[in-house]
C-alpha cells in the first residue's frame, strides 16, 4: 500500500491509518465510491489552520526584526497555493492521492490547487495523529527550509501580496476577500471572489479554489488601480 509505505519512509508514527487514507482521498474519488467514504475537505481546513499558527511561529521567532508588514509578506508567500503545491510534490504527494476517474482523466494529480489542498490535509491528518513535534519535523524538511531560498519561487506571481502591500502603503488599510458565488458540480466547483478594502469592491476573480479565485481577483484589483492611476 502506497500511504503505509510512505508513511513508514518518512518516519512518521502514524496511529490512525484510516486518517491519512482521508487525507488524500479527492472528491471525486469519494463521490464514485461505492461505500461512504470521506474526502479530505475537513483535514484541509485543519491543515491550513495548523500551518497558518506553526509556519507564523517559526518566522515570528527566527526574525525578531522583522515588522508586521514584513512577516506577512514572507507568511504569505510560504504558505500561497503555488508554494505549497510545490512542497508536496517535494514529499511525493501527488502518488498517492486518489482520484475519481474524470479528475484523473483531465490533470487533477497535477493540478497546483489539488496538490496544495493534499500538503494541508496531510498536515492536518498528522497533527491530528501524532501532534505538534511530527508536523514540526515535516515543515522543517518542507516549508522552513525555503525560507532563506524564497528567490527559487520569484516566478510565481502572488497578486494578494502585491495588492496588500500596495493598499497599506496608501492607505493602511486591509484587503479581505468575500465568496460571491460557488457553482458546478461538487467535484469540479467554481468559485467567484471579491477583493474588498471596507466596503469597496476593488476586484472580482474565479477560480477552482478559492485560493485561485482570491489571487485573480487581486490581480484584477492590482490592474483596475493601476488603469485609474493613469488616467
Amino acid at each position: 500500500m502506497k500511504i503505509l509505505d510512505f508513511l513508514q519512509k518518512e518516519g512518521i508514527p502514524f496511529k490512525r491509518l484510516s486518517l491519512y487514507k482521508e487525507a488524500f482521498t479527492h472528491s471525486s474519488y469519494a463521490n464514485e465510491a461505492s461505500r461512504n467514504i470521506r474526502d479530505y475537505e475537513r483535514l484541509e481546513f485543519m491543515g491550513d489552520a495548523v500551518l497558518q499558527l506553526y509556519v507564523s511561529d517559526y518566522i515570528f521567532n527566527k526574525f525578531p526584526s522583522y515588522p508586521e508588514g514584513s512577516l506577512t509578506t514572507l507568511r504569505s508567500k510560504l504558505v500561497r497555493e503555488e508554494s505549497l503545491s510545490r512542497f508536496a510534490v517535494e514529499l511525493g504527494l501527488d502518488d498517492l492521492l486518489l482520484l475519481g476517474v474524470g479528475e484523473e482523466r483531465t490533470g487533477g494529480r497535477k493540478r497546483s490547487s489539488v496538490l496544495c489542498d493534499i500538503f494541508e490535509s496531510f498536515v492536518g491528518a498528522v497533527y491530528l495523529d501524532c501532534g505538534k513535534d511530527e508536523v514540526i519535523k515535516i515543515l522543517e524538511r518542507t516549508v522552513f527550509k525555503h525560507v532563506k531560498d524564497l528567490d527559487d519561487y520569484d516566478d510565481i506571481r502572488d497578486y494578494k501580496t502585491r495588492l496588500q502591500e500596495l493598499i497599506q502603503a496608501d492607505e493602511r488599510k486591509s484587503v479581505e476577500y468575500r465568496l460571491v458565488s460557488a457553482t458546478g458540480p461538487a467535484n469540479a466547483p467554481i468559485f467567484e471572489i471579491e477583493a474588498m478594502t471596507e466596503e469597496t469592491v476593488l476586484g472580482r476573480g474565479k477560480g477552482t479554489s478559492k485560493k485561485r479565485a482570491e489571487q485573480h481577483a487581486a490581480k484584477d484589483a492590482l490592474e483596475k488601480l493601476a488603469k485609474h492611476k493613469r488616467k
